[in-house]
């Protein structure tokens, strides 16, 4: 599924985003809130994380996207949905992660509201959660720009693995319905 907005096309991960993918996250910036500073090594990107993201694709339990600049065509970033491993309900996980370039813009509210969108409607999620440290307000302020509310604060445990505190958010279906009767879908973003 390939979804454009008037700001940019997301579109299921290939094996040729690799090369992308592996330098968003050599960007000790990018991944300070992550792995603080350390990249992610390329063969974790190639044997796992895409892997990973096609099979949850076909199998309709979530997914990775590529962001992509409609105008210019760029790389921006990614959106993913992902299925629990250790829980059998109806929930997915929402990530997401821009180059730092084009932070400040709004992007990742954008794509990751459209793939909000994907697990209530096409997918039958029944929560949708997210996690940030508790230091890293620009993620979290997506959180909230989504209608996703605090459910829980983790600090010093298997969550929180380099001290900052974990902050994690949640949407459920019936608030997120509630939501979309005052807010525009993402579908009616493209001008």
């Amino acid at each position: 599924m390939i979804i454009e907005t008037s700001r940019m096309l997301l579109r299921p991960v290939e094996r040729d985003d690799i090369d992308d993918l592996v330098r968003l996250d050599s960007d000790p910036l990018v991944m300070r809130f992550v792995s603080s500073g350390d990249a992610t090594p390329r063969s974790t990107i190639e044997d796992w994380v895409v892997p990973r993201a096609q099979t949850e694709l076909r199998t309709g339990r979530g997914g990775m996207w590529t962001v992509i600049d409609r105008r210019y065509g760029a790389f921006l970033g990614w959106v993913s949905l992902r299925a629990p491993r250790h829980s059998s309900r109806p929930e997915l996980e929402l990530s997401y992660r821009l180059r730092r370039e084009y932070w400040g813009r709004g992007l990742a509210t954008e794509a990751a509201r459209i793939v909000t969108d994907r697990a209530f409607t096409d997918l039958a999620a029944q929560r949708l959660f997210a996690s940030a440290t508790s230091t890293h307000t620009a993620s979290r302020r997506v959180m909230e720009k989504l209608g996703m509310r605090v459910c829980g604060i983790h600090v010093g445990d298997e969550y929180d693995p380099h001290g900052f505190g974990e902050v994690e958010y949640d949407l459920l279906r019936e608030d997120w319905q509630r939501r979309n009767a005052v807010w525009p879908s993402s579908t009616d973003l493209t001008a």
